[in-house]
Order: C-alpha cells, then sequence, then structure tokens
C-alpha cells in the first residue's frame, strides 16, 4: 500500500492489526458506537507534543481507512484528543460525520500514556487537546475520504491542513503545516 508508505516514511508509527499494542488500551470508555479497540485494520500513532510554548498533534494531519485504529500517545504535558461532537468536553460545534459519535480521551497526564479509538464512519472528523484547545491545539483526521461538517473550513480553534492534502500525502506533520 503506497500510502502506508507515505506514513512510515514520515516517522509515524504504523502497524498492522495488533503488532505492538500490548498494554495501550484506555481506561477511558468511549460513549459512541463506535470501539476503542482494535480492529482488522491497521494502527497508527499521532503524538500530543508540548514543546516550549507550542501545544500540538502530531502529524496535525491524518489519513486512515475505514476500521483503522488511531492511537493517540502522550508524549509531553497533558492532553486529550477530543473530537468536535457539540456537548463534547467543550464543543460548540460538530465537526465529525454524520454517524459518527463523539470520541474523548480524557486528559492523558502520564508520559506515553495512551488512548485508542476505531474509525468506522467516512468522512473528515477535527478534535482538539480540552486543555490547549483555546491555544490552537487541534488536529484533522480523513476517513476514506473527506467529508462532513468539517469539510470546507477550519476548526473554531485553529487550523489544520485542507482534507484533500492530507488524502493525497497520507499524513502531514506538524512541522510541515506550522514551518
Amino acid at each position: 500500500m503506497e500510502r502506508r508508505q507515505v506514513l512510515k516514511a514520515g516517522g509515524i508509527v504504523a502497524t498492522a492489526g495488533l503488532t505492538g499494542l500490548a498494554g495501550c488500551s484506555s481506561s477511558n470508555p468511549d460513549a459512541s458506537g463506535e470501539t476503542d479497540t482494535p480492529s482488522n485494520g491497521d494502527t497508527t500513532t499521532v503524538q500530543m507534543v508540548t514543546e516550549g510554548s507550542d501545544y500540538y498533534f502530531d502529524p496535525i494531519g491524518l489519513f486512515v481507512e475505514s476500521g483503522d485504529t488511531v492511537t493517540f500517545e502522550n508524549d509531553s504535558g497533558s492532553h486529550s484528543a477530543t473530537a468536535y461532537v457539540e456537548g463534547n468536553g467543550q464543543a460548540s460545534v460538530t465537526r465529525v460525520p454524520d454517524g459518527a459519535e463523539a470520541f474523548d480521551s480524557g486528559i492523558l497526564s502520564e508520559q506515553n500514556a495512551t488512548f485508542e479509538h476505531t474509525f468506522e464512519t467516512t468522512g473528515t472528523y477535527d478534535y482538539y487537546c480540552t486543555p490547549h484547545k483555546s491555544l490552537g491545539m487541534v488536529g484533522r483526521i480523513v476517513v476514506e475520504e473527506s467529508g462532513g461538517p468539517a469539510e470546507g473550513s477550519m476548526p473554531p480553534d485553529g487550523d489544520v491542513p485542507e482534507s484533500q492534502t492530507i488524502v493525497d500525502q497520507g499524513a502531514v506533520s506538524y512541522s510541515d503545516f506550522s514551518g
């Protein structure tokens, strides 16, 4: 799969199935119909980073296929991965596809702590870090193809790569996007 090679070349961890997931389960239940456990899809990691006065997800833009699991890993600081679904955490708007439910990791404070979410519904998902939303810590995941309420606009709290750029590149690192 050419897209997976792009992910590996970009320094993003991408493994098939359950490989490397021992001990990575989250104690934070997902209220949605989607699962936070590995499926038959691939697993990809998004780092949650504090670096000086910068707070960001890396990659900031990520393409996955339906059924893939994304692991959000706390690199440093205290962060969350929270979907923009009205009423979910601090979200006042919904920016996930119709039929997709909210996900929220809760705040992860320990280094290397993880939260996993399996994306089943096709479309564009915008998400944020609860403690750093006002500082622009937002990210975007495109599942299969762009679409939904996030398409064609930016999240209210920061900028993310355009969905088509994410689809074309497979992943957009924070440094490439912000630099």
